[in-house]
């Protein structure tokens, strides 16, 4: 269980990280990341963005 924790952790801060990077690339932007104010805040969800970095994780992962 422990393991998960570190592992979910250390993914978030890897993203943190690298999403002004990913920003730049146009990841973010695409047709698909909602983007919409509600009560005064902003909130992002990246639906397609998160589907693509997936793919390409997932295509990593296979063939190393």
């Amino acid at each position: 269980m422990i393991r998960w924790v570190i592992v979910v952790f250390l993914a978030l801060m890897l993203i943190s990280w690298f999403s002004p990077i990913l920003q730049k690339l146009g990841f973010g932007k695409l047709p698909g990341d909602l983007r919409f104010k509600l009560f005064g805040r902003e909130f992002f969800v990246p639906l397609t963005s998160t589907i693509l970095l997936s793919m390409v994780a997932a295509a990593i992962a296979r063939y190393l």
